[in-house]
């Protein structure tokens, strides 16, 4: 019998997922992304270190937001949710949460968290960033609702019974697709060229570091000398070798060899080639894809302070665009857990100003329009004396 259950089970489920299938619209294809893209990624993100820093450096400066309910009764309550809800084995507020889900998002092009409750209380007890590449995304019927299927191991998919607590991010996915696109997508040829360069250089001062020499015995017309050039050969190599590994552990050895020895450096006449331009085009490239300003990557290319002032701006219009895509994220887990707790009130997302410089231009923006007031008020009332 127990057999015959667990088959009626697997049965079942093979049929949610198939009906699922079934029923997603077909204006909406779906495309599974495949496991080797976040090797990939991963992999360029690990021997690149400007991309991770990029990605990095966007994560941190999207800043951080404050959540404002409608119940005031309840605010309190989603204070301490946002900043105690225990995310992943050992993080904890909802910032880290949104942090790694922002990651995933640009690394891979998809981000999906999952919201865990307790079964007892059924209240959110928890935050969950998973894997993007583990999840299937079907369409339903009604706008804002999918179906996931979960792959697991051995190609084995399940169907998520709780769509309600998933929450899935596509970055800029194409017409008719539901998956998006990473950020990097377009980088690994770039990158496979930057580093065979960079393998090349490293090759170039290991020869130029650890440099190999050619000692050529020429034996003389003496017909004695020529009878033993074999023997006087593999003398000189042999102590030639003993003198070198000597000078290995700080032994300085004089070498002498009698008749016509040349003794050569290895490719001493080969100069290393000037890697600057090819390198910083690549790099260009790279960064042009990131939107990140060079000058917070630590390059310091020549640019002047109006061209500084631009990059900052296109910057700070990127960063918009991701709290952009992070402001439903937020406003779902926040709207999941009050009404598991009861209430129907309403959230809204207040983001910090990206930078200290966005402060001073509202400061002096409000100083303004105060002293515009305050002469159009003076202009009005000396106009009612006359």
């Amino acid at each position: 019998m127990t057999f015959r259950k667990r088959a009626a089970k697997k049965t079942r489920a093979a049929a949610a997922v198939s009906a699922v299938r079934q029923t997603a619209d077909d204006r909406l294809e779906f495309n599974s992304p495949e496991i080797w893209e976040k090797d990939l990624y991963d992999c360029l993100r690990y021997k690149i270190p400007i991309i991770d820093a990029a990605i990095s450096k966007i994560v941190r400066l999207t800043g951080g937001y404050k959540v404002i309910c409608s119940d005031e009764r309840a605010q309190e309550e989603l204070d301490r949710f946002v900043n105690e809800i225990p995310v992943g084995v050992s993080g904890k507020s909802l910032q880290t949460f949104t942090d790694s889900y922002l990651d995933s998002l640009i690394t891979y092009g998809n981000a999906v968290g999952e919201i865990t409750a307790d079964s007892e209380t059924m209240q959110a007890a928890g935050l969950f960033n998973g894997n993007p590449f583990s999840i299937e995304v079907y369409p339903t019927c009604v706008p804002g609702r999918n179906n996931y299927v979960f792959l697991g191991s051995e190609g084995k998919r399940t169907l998520i019974q709780r769509p309600e607590l998933i929450v899935f991010s596509a970055l800029n996915p194409p017409p008719g697709k539901s998956m998006g696109l990473s950020v990097l997508r377009g980088l690994p040829a770039l990158s496979g060229v930057l580093l065979k360069i960079y393998k090349s250089i490293g090759q170039n001062y290991e020869r130029a570091g650890n440099i190999r020499y050619a000692v050529t015995y020429k034996p003389g017309d003496d017909p004695s000398e020529r009878a033993y050039s074999k023997e006087r050969a593999m003398q000189i190599a042999k102590e030639w070798s003993e003198g070198m590994n000597a000078g290995r552990y700080g032994e300085v050895r004089d070498f002498v060899a009698v008749g016509d020895v040349d003794i050569k450096v290895i490719g001493a006449e080969n100069q290393l080639f000037d890697t600057e331009i090819p390198v910083r085009q690549i790099l260009e490239q790279l960064i042009a894809k990131l939107s990140i300003p060079p000058f917070l990557l630590g390059l310091s290319w020549s640019t002047t302070e109006r061209m500084s002032s631009q990059q900052a701006d296109i910057l700070t219009s990127e960063l918009e665009y991701y709290r952009r895509l992070l402001t439903p994220v937020i406003r779902q887990v926040c709207t999941t857990f009050l009404r598991l707790s009861g209430s129907d009130g309403d959230v809204t997302v207040e983001w910090e100003n990206i930078n200290l410089q966005d402060e001073v231009s509202l400061a002096e923006a409000r100083l303004k329009n105060a002293q515009a007031s305050e002469i159009e008020k003076r202009i009005e009332k000396e106009l009612q004396e006359d």
